[in-house]
Formats: structure tokens, C-alpha cells, sequence
């Protein structure tokens, strides 16, 4: 009598695979970054509802601090200097960016630019990494939990990346990125409020660790989510990126998202001077020290006749010299 073989059980990664399909996933998730950005959530609702409060109110004026320096070094830095190279920046100003960028505790830089040029010339199809296309929580943090499809992957080899990669500079910050995060996002900022005004370590990792960090993580990611997703759209109509108020306000200055995937050269991100474009402040006192150069704008004619031809007729403001100006 022939025994009939026993069926195998699935492996945890068939399981997972399983799992995936039933959900209509088109990407693979990447269990282990997934699980750990629910539960750091999770452990910082839990640890700030706990140890949060009562709090000195240097804590709280280091942690507004920091979560400017940290947002200023997404846009001024990853953002407007390397990404789109917008204008050039000194020696000692660089070195100030690097630093406010890992202490935001994003992706290296390298991944950053990389991630970022790939969405500005495939934005909103497959091959942009937070394609808004795929929805609201996907754009908005689901595509860091899922693998990338292969238009993503292919699209990025193919950026030019050499002016990253060829910095020794850069190329020594990436190699160490992961220290550097560590260090400037968390270590650091918690060390100091405990150091030097006596806070409690519960209470400083509440502040630095949690609130800080997740609040300007979560600001940043609308630009890919609701600038995506709700504005106007006064400089391309064809477009999804759109004009959004409170993502600008939010994120420094970067949600006029319109106008920037129209003229992504410009070192304003907008046309109009908006007063909590804040990244522009900061560019703008590093250009009256003479730490930042070269800088590149959209002229108001051009600006015009784009929006007169591809826009939704929603009314728009001239530049503003905001580099002479009274604010």
C-alpha cells in the first residue's frame, strides 16, 4: 500500500505571502520595518501618555528647537540644496545641513535625493515611490512599509546620482548615516535636556524621542499625502501635486507643491513670499552671511504664461523679493 506523502506546512514567509495577496497588496511588505513603525507608535503613545507631562518648559522650548533645525535640514538641505540644487552652499553651511538632516532621523541622504528625483520625473504613476495614485495612507507612510515594484527600482539606477556620490564628503556622511541618526535625532537631544536643566530621562525621551521626531516625520510626509491629495492648482491643472495651505505651514514652506512641480529649481518652492515659509527665512540669513549662493528663480513671466496655459485659473501673486524685503 503506497503511504501518501504529507502535506508540509507553510514557512512563516509563505504565510506572510499568503496574508499579502489576500489584502490586494502589489507590492511585498517589509515585515520588519512595518512591525517596527506600528509599534514604535504604539511604545510612544504609550511612553508619552506616562511620562510626557509634568514637563519643564526648556524641554519643551529644546524640543520646538529641534524640530526646526531637524524640518530645516529636510528642506533647506536634502530637499532644496541636493535634490534639486537650487542654489549652492559654503563649506561651513553644508556641514550645518548635514547635521539638521540626521538629526531628523529620515532615510540616508543618498536614498533621500535618490527616492525624491525618481518622484519628480515619474510623479503619480508606478514608478513613483509614494505614487498618491495608490491612496492616501500610501503616499502618506504605507510605501515605507512595502517593498518597492520594480519601475521604482529600475527608475532609480537610472538617476544621475554622481554629484552625491561623488562628494567625499557625502560619501563619508552616508557610509556612517546610520551613527550620525543615532546620535543627532536621539542620543544627543535627550542627553542635553537632561544635562543641562536637570529634566527627567523619562520625560526628555518623551519629548525628543516621540513627540519631536514623529510630529516633524509625520509633517514631512504629507508633502507626498494631502499636497497630493487636496488644494488648488493654480500653475498646472494636468497635475495631481496642488497648492496646500496647511502642508506649507506645517512643513516650513514646502506644501505650494504646484508651483514646485512646476519650477522644482526654484530655491523659494513657491512664487508668493507666504509667512511661515520659514525654510526661505533660514536660506535667505545664510545668503546674508554669504554661506549660500547662486541662486535660481522662476521669472515672473515665466510663471504667467505657465499658469495661463495650464492652469485652473485660480488667481496668482507675483514673485516678492523677500530677500530685501521687511519680513
Amino acid at each position: 500500500m503506497t503511504e501518501v506523502p504529507k502535506k508540509s506546512e507553510p514557512s512563516l514567509r509563505e504565510t506572510f505571502r499568503a496574508f499579502e495577496k489576500n489584502l490586494g497588496f502589489k507590492n511585498d511588505i517589509k515585515w520588519p520595518v512595518a512591525i517596527s513603525i506600528i509599534l514604535y507608535h504604539l511604545f510612544g503613545i504609550y511612553w508619552c501618555y506616562h511620562y510626557a507631562l509634568p514637563v519643564k518648559w526648556q524641554t519643551v522650548g529644546f524640543a520646538m528647537f529641534m524640530f526646526l533645525l531637524s524640518g530645516f535640514g529636510i528642506t533647506g538641505g536634502a530637499h532644496r540644496l541636493w535634490t534639486h540644487k537650487s542654489y549652492k552652499a559654503t563649506l561651513p553651511l553644508k556641514l550645518f545641513l548635514l547635521g539638521a538632516f540626521a538629526s531628523a532621523g529620515q532615510n540616508s541622504l543618498l536614498q533621500w535625493v535618490r527616492d525624491h528625483r525618481v518622484h519628480h520625473k515619474y510623479s503619480d504613476t508606478e514608478a513613483d515611490p509614494h505614487n498618491a495614485n495608490r491612496g492616501l495612507f500610501f503616499s502618506h507612510i504605507g510605501w515605507l512599509m512595502l517593498k518597492k515594484n520594480d519601475q521604482v527600482l529600475a527608475r532609480g539606477k537610472q538617476m544621475d546620482m554622481s554629484d552625491i556620490t561623488g562628494d567625499p564628503i557625502l560619501r563619508f556622511y552616508n557610509k556612517h548615516f546610520a551613527y550620525f541618526k543615532l546620535m543627532l535625532c536621539f542620543v544627543l537631544p535627550t542627553t542635553m535636556s537632561m544635562l543641562l536643566w536637570g529634566e527627567n530621562w523619562r520625560c526628555a525621551i518623551a519629548w525628543q524621542c516621540f513627540l519631536r521626531f514623529l510630529i516633524m516625520f509625520h509633517c514631512e510626509l504629507t508633502v507626498n499625502s494631502l499636497a497630493h491629495a487636496y488644494g488648488y492648482k493654480p500653475y498646472n491643472k494636468n497635475i495631481v501635486p496642488s497648492e496646500n495651505r496647511f502642508v506649507a505651514t506645517v512643513t516650513l514652506g514646502e506644501g505650494w507643491h504646484n508651483y514646485h512641480h512646476m519650477f522644482p529649481f526654484d530655491y523659494k518652492a513657491a512664487e508668493h513670499f507666504d509667512p511661515f515659509n520659514w525654510c526661505t527665512y533660514f536660506i535667505n540669513f545664510f545668503r546674508s552671511i554669504g554661506w549660500a549662493y547662486d541662486f535660481r528663480e522662476a521669472t515672473p513671466e515665466m510663471i504667467n504664461a505657465t499658469a495661463k496655459r495650464l492652469g485652473d485659473g485660480t488667481p496668482v501673486h507675483n514673485p516678492v523679493d523677500i530677500t530685501n524685503s521687511d519680513y
